[in-house]
């Protein structure tokens, strides 16, 4: 099966993507039947009816022209930065290999080494709360210094919060498009999709004039979670699409984590049904680091906790930073103008003290430990 995937050329990828319900599992199907692209496009309207193939199936196949694809292959060749990436490419994500209806192939602008590391995806509410947007924004940094990737969808709200605490800390990000590039949605998203190329990537699977539908969202959903280790859900209402993102990474056999909130706040009534429904309470960036430091090469030290602060060696800059954060909340822009250092400097040593038991990520900030003291 594998062999005659990867037979299938680029611009046969590109047909059978053209051809609206013909995706991976259909034609695994055909493959297992001896049926390969080749032949497809050549069979008779009896031999396709016996394949069990609809009307509309049939139709696409037979009326398809080859110079459909062709706009796709002449995007590809205008800049350096662009990609296309089939299932049988040896830079196709691995994880996203093992979800139930993987694309057949992604297009990609910037970086698309990137979408092979591993990865965190942050979704929510696009109307979100001052407090959730700022959640969002420091979870993504805390988990960018570590060397994570953060995925999400550029939505308002927390995805773009989300990608934008990645790139405060110059670390990677990749927005997962529910339209072709041609069509950046939302349009107010335009230059956040540029700062996005330019360290991470931009990625869809759908062709570059596609508009941005209702129906292609959910598809993009699955691909963010695919992606994906885990998801983090900050803030949703009990009908947020966040949630078809959060029931997609279940079924895919991925983490489901959820920020908790008031009870009388309807957009965590979302994050509190998933927890009902057994996702991991976070209330801290170690919450979601104790389950997946395993599958992460952190540049950090080890998650050991030490029993008492001497026994840590500190260099000047982490001693320094220490004697910045209180025992109560302490914020990222505090911490960051009473050290005077730069504020990837700050995310990358808050990272490492947390794991060292030094400091803790809360809501709004980071607290000093006792061991501090």
């Amino acid at each position: 099966m594998i062999s005659m995937w990867q037979a299938i050329t680029l611009e046969q990828y590109l047909a059978l993507s053209k051809i609206s319900g013909l995706g991976f599992q259909k034609l695994q199907v055909l493959m297992q039947h001896g049926i390969s692209v080749d032949t497809l496009f050549s069979l008779s309207t009896m031999d396709l009816q016996a394949l069990k193939l609809t009307t509309s199936l049939i139709q696409q196949i037979q009326q398809f022209s080859w110079q459909q694809i062709e706009p796709d292959l002449q995007w590809l060749q205008q800049q350096s930065n662009r990609h296309i990436i089939t299932f049988s490419s040896v830079t196709y994500p691995a994880l996203l290999k093992e979800i139930a209806s993987p694309p057949l192939l992604l297009y990609i602008i910037g970086d698309d080494e990137c979408l092979t590391t591993t990865q965190l995806a942050i979704v929510g509410s696009r109307k979100a709360s001052p407090i959730g947007l700022e959640n969002a924004y420091h979870f993504a940094q805390t988990f960018a210094a570590a060397g994570i990737v953060i995925t999400s969808g550029m939505a308002l709200g927390i995805d773009a919060a989300s990608h934008r605490g990645a790139l405060s800390v110059n670390g990677k990000t990749i927005a997962v498009l529910g339209a072709g590039f041609n069509h950046i949605y939302p349009k107010q998203h335009k230059r956040l999709a540029q700062e996005i190329i330019d360290t991470g990537a931009l990625v869809s699977e759908f062709s570059p004039d596609m508009p941005p539908l209702a129906e292609n969202f959910p598809r993009r959903n699955r691909i963010i979670s695919g992606l994906s280790v885990g998801t983090l859900i900050v803030e949703a209402n009990q009908r947020s699409g966040s949630l078809i993102t959060a029931r997609l990474a279940a079924e895919q056999g991925r983490e489901v984590f959820a920020l908790p909130g008031s009870i009388h706040n309807p957009l965590a009534k979302g994050c509190h049904e998933l927890i009902k429904q057994g996702a991991k309470l976070v209330e801290t960036s170690q919450d979601i680091l104790e389950e997946v430091e395993s599958l992460v090469n952190f540049n950090v030290l080890s998650k050991k906790q030490p029993t008492c602060a001497k026994n840590i060696d500190l260099d000047e800059e982490s001693g320094t930073l220490l004697s910045c954060v209180d025992t109560n909340i302490t914020t990222i822009d505090q911490i960051v103008r009473r050290s005077a250092l730069h504020i990837e400097v700050v995310a990358a040593k808050l990272t490492q003290m947390e794991l060292q038991g030094l400091v803790k990520s809360v809501a709004g900030g980071y607290v000093a430990t006792m061991l501090k003291r």
